[in-house]
C-alpha cells in the first residue's frame, strides 16, 4: 500500500465506527459529524467544494416558490398546474405504462436553449430514477404522450400523465438543482405533496395562524389518498419546509408532531420513500436502498451467509460533502469466466451511466479501496442462478484530501 493510500486509509479506521447494520429499511439516515480531512505530501490536492450555507441548504420547495414568486403561470400550492381535479396520490389513467419488461418508459423532450451545463443537471436527476427505480426517462421519439421539459418561468409540472405534450418547467438559473428536477418530475409522474396525505395531520401540525387566507388551499389534504401502505416521509423531496408559506418570519406553518425538532424537506434528491413510493405505484421490482450519512456499512443480503441466486441490487451512496471512500472487508463471490455471472461493480457517480471506478469483479480475493471523485457513489451487486457465495461487506466514509501547504506550487 503506497503511502497516500496508507494515510487514507488510517484516517478512515480512525473516523469511522464502522458497525452499522445494513441499512435495509425505508428511513434516511441523517448526521452532522463532518467528513475525515486526510493531509499528504502527495500532488493529490483536490479544489475545495462549494461551501454550503444556510441558503444553499434550503429545502427544495423554499428555492422552488422563490422562483415561482414571478411566474405568469397559475398555479396550486406553489408548482402545480391544476390540469384536473384529482388526487395524484390516488389518481387513475394518469400513471405512465409499464412495458412488458417491467420498465416504464417516459418520452421527453428538452429545450433546445439549454447549454450543455443545464442539459448534464436534468439527465443526472433522471438518471437517479433509472439506478432505483423502473422508471426510464427516454428521449421522445414519435410517442403521443411525453414531457417536454422547458425553461419557462418557473419550476413547475403538471401531475401524472395528462396525455399529449405536457410541460414540466426547469428554468435556467433558477431550478437547476437535482433534488428540484426531481421534485417536478415527481409530479409528473402522480405524485403530490407529502403534507397532503389523508394521514398528515397524525404527523404534522399545520399552523394555520401563521398561513394566510390566500395560502391556506396549499395546505389542503386529500381524505382519499392512496399513502400506498408506507409511511410519512418527512425528508421526502416532495416535502414542504417548516417555515413554507409564512406569513410572520421565523414562525413556521409545519410543525413535526410529536416532535417538533424533527427536520422536513430537504434538497439533495430523492429519499428511501420516494424510492419505495414510486416502486410500489408503478408494480416495479427493485432492489434499492439510499444511504446518506457521513459513514455506515452495506452488505450482500444474508450475509455471512449464502446470497439468493437472481439478486440485482444497487446502493446510492450520497454524502453531504467531501469524497466516499469505500473499504470491503470481506468479499466471496462465485468465479466466472470475465465475472458474468455474480459480481460487484462500482460507479463514480449515482447512476450506471456514470464512469466505472470498479468493473465487474467476482471471487474471494478482496477489492482495493476506492475513492471516488465527489459525494456520490453507485454499488451494484448481480447474481445469477447458477451458485451462490457468502457475499460481500463493505464500509464507506467521506474524505477531504488536500496535501500540504507550500509543498507544491
Amino acid at each position: 500500500m503506497d503511502l497516500k493510500m496508507f494515510l487514507v486509509f488510517t484516517a478512515f479506521l480512525l473516523h469511522a465506527t464502522l458497525g452499522f447494520p445494513i441499512q435495509e429499511n425505508y428511513e434516511n439516515s441523517t448526521t452532522t459529524t463532518e467528513p475525515t480531512e486526510v493531509t499528504t505530501q502527495e500532488d493529490i490536492y483536490e479544489s475545495p467544494l462549494p461551501t454550503e450555507t444556510d441558503s444553499e441548504d434550503d429545502v427544495i420547495f423554499n428555492r422552488i416558490l422563490k422562483v415561482n414568486k414571478d411566474s405568469s403561470q397559475f398555479l396550486q400550492e406553489g408548482d402545480i398546474v391544476p390540469k384536473r381535479s384529482r388526487s395524484a396520490i390516488n389518481c387513475r389513467h394518469c400513471n405512465w405504462p409499464q412495458s412488458s419488461d417491467g420498465i416504464v418508459r417516459v418520452p421527453y423532450v428538452l429545450d433546445p436553449t439549454y447549454e450543455e451545463s443545464h442539459i448534464k443537471g436534468i439527465l443526472d436527476a433522471m438518471a437517479e430514477f433509472e439506478a432505483l427505480t423502473c422508471i426510464n426517462f427516454v428521449k421522445r421519439k414519435t410517442e403521443r404522450d411525453y414531457i417536454s421539459i422547458k425553461s419557462a418561468d418557473g419550476c413547475w409540472s403538471n401531475y401524472g400523465k395528462v396525455g399529449g405534450g405536457q410541460t414540466v418547467s426547469v428554468m435556467k438559473g433558477g431550478c437547476m438543482w437535482k433534488g428540484v428536477i426531481q421534485h417536478e418530475l415527481e409530479h409528473a409522474l402522480g405524485f403530490l405533496h407529502e403534507h397532503s396525505r389523508s394521514d398528515r395531520d397524525n404527523h404534522v401540525k399545520i399552523m394555520w395562524e401563521y398561513i394566510s387566507p390566500a395560502d391556506r388551499p396549499d395546505f389542503r389534504k386529500f381524505e382519499n389518498s392512496n399513502n400506498l401502505g408506507l409511511p410519512y416521509d418527512y425528508s421526502s423531496v416532495m416535502h414542504y419546509g417548516p417555515y413554507t408559506f409564512t406569513n410572520t418570519t421565523g414562525q413556521a406553518t409545519i410543525v413535526p408532531i410529536p416532535d417538533g425538532s424533527v427536520h422536513i424537506g430537504q434538497r439533495h434528491g430523492l429519499s428511501n420513500l420516494d424510492v419505495a413510493k414510486i416502486n410500489k405505484l408503478y408494480n416495479c421490482s427493485r432492489c434499492s436502498t439510499i444511504l446518506d450519512a457521513v459513514s455506515g456499512s452495506l452488505r450482500s443480503a444474508n450475509h455471512p451467509r449464502n446470497y439468493s441466486d437472481n439478486t440485482n441490487c444497487v446502493w446510492l451512496i450520497r454524502t453531504r460533502s467531501g469524497k466516499i471512500f469505500l473499504h470491503f472487508e470481506a468479499f466471496e463471490l462465485q468465479t466466472t469466466r470475465g465475472c458474468q455471472g455474480d459480481y460487484v461493480k462500482v460507479y463514480d457517480g449515482s447512476s450506471k451511466s456514470s464512469a466505472v471506478l470498479m468493473d465487474k469483479t467476482c471471487g474471494s480475493k478482496i477489492p482495493n479501496d476506492i475513492v471516488a471523485s465527489s459525494n456520490l457513489m453507485l454499488v451494484e451487486f448481480v447474481t445469477d442462478g447458477a451458485g451462490t457465495a457468502s457475499g460481500f461487506q463493505a464500509a464507506f466514509t467521506t474524505v477531504r484530501i488536500q496535501r500540504k501547504s507550500g509543498t507544491h506550487n
